[in-house]
């Protein structure tokens, strides 16, 4: 059945409603600090969540902050990724701490718009961080979101080139916006 107006807002309830009974309790679930959701989010790319979750409290234990991040020497930061895979996104994290120590004094900028400026953040991690940690009303979408969306039996209009294809299943405020791994 395609999603219209009139069928929209009772697939939102659903879909909140299957998260609250679904979600899993994850830590970057438990904070709205920016520098955490950054962080998790690119942990997780390519990555299970099974395999980030001890790399992300130690990496925080190490690197608490985007400061101490951006002060690390790039090996120290890649010792610390060591087994995450994908070394390229800590050189990324890395390279965006110290842009955002030196030219924004430590703080992520509030808007996604504003954040996929920064080295390594694309529209999805870009919108990850600004709903959760600046509540920007903003969806976020990863893959199995996405898929539910695409599925034949929710048919949704898709405008790939302007990414609003599976944005419309979701609210544009509240838990939805943070609906992730």
């Amino acid at each position: 059945m395609p999603l219209t107006g009139k069928n929209l807002p009772a697939f939102r309830r659903s879909l909140l409603h299957w998260y609250d009974q679904n979600r899993r309790d994850l830590p970057w679930r438990r904070s709205r600090d920016p520098y955490r959701i950054w962080l998790s989010e690119i942990m997780l790319q390519q990555t299970r969540v099974a395999a980030v979750l001890d790399h992300y409290r130690i990496f925080l234990e190490r690197f608490p902050n985007v400061q101490s991040l951006a002060a690390a020497s790039e090996d120290a930061v890649l010792a610390a990724w060591s087994g995450l895979g994908y070394y390229r996104r800590a050189r990324m994290l890395h390279q965006c701490a110290r842009e955002l120590a030196q030219k924004h004094a430590g703080r992520f900028p509030q808007r996604a718009e504003d954040l996929q400026n920064l080295p390594g953040i694309g529209r999805y991690t870009a919108a990850a961080v600004a709903s959760i940690a600046f509540a920007e009303p903003i969806a976020v979408v990863d893959g199995m979101l996405s898929a539910l969306c695409s599925d034949s039996s929710v048919a949704i209009e898709r405008r790939r080139k302007s990414g609003n294809t599976r944005r419309r299943c979701l609210p544009a405020r509240g838990p939805a916006t943070s609906i992730r791994r």
